[in-house]
């Protein structure tokens, strides 16, 4: 249901007293700056029926606001920017009154918990956040349950049971990396593998689902693991330490942004180019597509689209309206077949990431997949629905 706006702001402002003015002006806000996302040719699909929307009325006064840890790369600079380009079109219709966003200026999880409880403080209905941690917000994500405002979390997610949570399959990232290399070697393969920042879920799952694929396929070794900390300068510096040790290179398995510096890395060691696979960066998709017209290079792309973010907007909203909506969603993945590697790149700006355009009537359609999954009596109840990952088709604009 929504929550009671009397209730909230008083239990925001008991809130309030018990944190000083000292402790605020330590953790001052910088709002997010975005420009307007570019047109991407890809758009979510998902199946079954759309339930009809809440009225637009019952949000018109609510102000969702995005909690963001970080901006510091490509994924999330597209992230920031495709919030505010489906987001504004909403606040100027009225679907929703405000729908801000902050980030912290640096990746703390203490820096991102102070935000949150000046965000409570300002009176913010819902709240969406991107968090520095999986568990050191809780704690912060509960004061604001308790106030009565809305928290759903995406990208990197909360633990706390009170917040909605819209995420990816990472495992699944990590297995369909394998799948991959077993068709393209069938005889076997020497696979390095270069890992995402240690500590984080996303490693661990990433990580975790190709060690679980790799039993099925006894042919296919991992001859090597690179921390590369889901940046370019590290991997490519990374990779290059180990090479002289390693023995010949069939394929390379990545988290994601760092396929570019693998590249350069073997580049610079004269050594055979391996099968790289991608991610969405617009660096590593143009070198990709530079390497197939010169020599018929090939390969796949798979990511998680900065988009889900306005999957968590949609979200919220739809919660603020008082639609009993599941505790979790599963966004598919994004990939990028060699057939569709010219037009991505096409719709892709430089220093730029690809990204899908979900609108609300695809965060409806998910709604209602999971939904209707979780029901008691289907096949799919024991596990949470995913939407199907779909060819992508022509971007469409939001329609508040």
């Amino acid at each position: 249901m929504t929550p009671d706006n009397d209730k909230r702001r008083w239990r925001a402002g008991l809130l309030g007293l018990a944190l000083s003015a000292a402790a605020l002006s330590a953790h001052a806000d910088t709002r997010g700056e975005a420009a307007a996302s570019p047109q991407s040719p890809a758009r979510t699909q998902v199946e079954g029926q759309t339930q009809a929307p809440p009225q637009e009325s019952a949000t018109a006064d609510k102000r969702i606001a995005l909690s963001n840890n970080y901006a510091g790369n490509a994924w999330r600079q597209q992230m920031l920017a495709a919030w505010q380009a489906q987001t504004a079109p909403a606040v100027k219709t009225g679907v929703v009154a405000a729908a801000d966003a902050f980030t912290i200026g640096e990746n703390q999880p203490t820096d991102q918990a102070a935000q949150i409880q000046n965000l409570i403080l300002q009176g913010y209905d819902a709240i969406v956040i991107d968090a520095a941690s999986t568990t050191a917000l809780n704690g912060a994500v509960q004061e604001a349950c308790d106030a009565g405002v809305v928290v759903v979390s995406f990208d990197g997610i909360v633990t706390a049971p009170c917040a909605w949570k819209i995420v990816n399959d990472f495992h699944a990232w990590g297995r369909e990396q394998v799948d991959y290399m077993a068709k393209r070697f069938p005889d076997g393969a020497n696979l390095l593998e270069v890992r995402g920042l240690p500590g984080t879920f996303v490693d661990d799952d990433l990580h975790q689902g190709i060690v679980d694929e790799l039993k099925h396929y006894p042919k296919l070794h991992i001859v090597s693991s690179v921390e590369g900390d889901w940046a370019q300068d590290v991997t490519q510096q990374a990779v290059a330490g180990v090479l002289p040790s390693l023995p010949h290179i069939d394929g390379v398995l990545n988290q994601g942004g760092e396929a570019y510096g693998v590249a350069q890395a073997f580049r610079a060691s004269q050594r055979e180019m391996p099968v790289i696979i991608f991610s969405n960066a617009q660096d590593e998709l143009a070198w990709w597509a530079e390497q197939h017209r010169k020599n018929g290079y090939q390969s796949i792309a798979i990511s998680n689209a900065p988009g889900i973010a306005v999957v968590a907007f949609w979200v919220a909203q739809r919660i603020l309206a008082g639609e009993d909506v599941p505790k979790q969603l599963t966004v598919p993945l994004y990939h990028i077949r060699q057939d569709q590697l010219s037009e991505v790149l096409a719709h892709t700006p430089k220093g730029s990431v690809a990204d899908q355009i979900f609108t609300r009537a695809d965060v409806e359609k998910l709604i209602q997949q999971t939904r209707k999954a979780a029901a008691p009596g289907t096949e799919a109840a024991a596990a949470p629905a995913k939407a199907s990952a779909a060819t992508p088709a022509p971007a469409q604009e939001p329609k508040p």
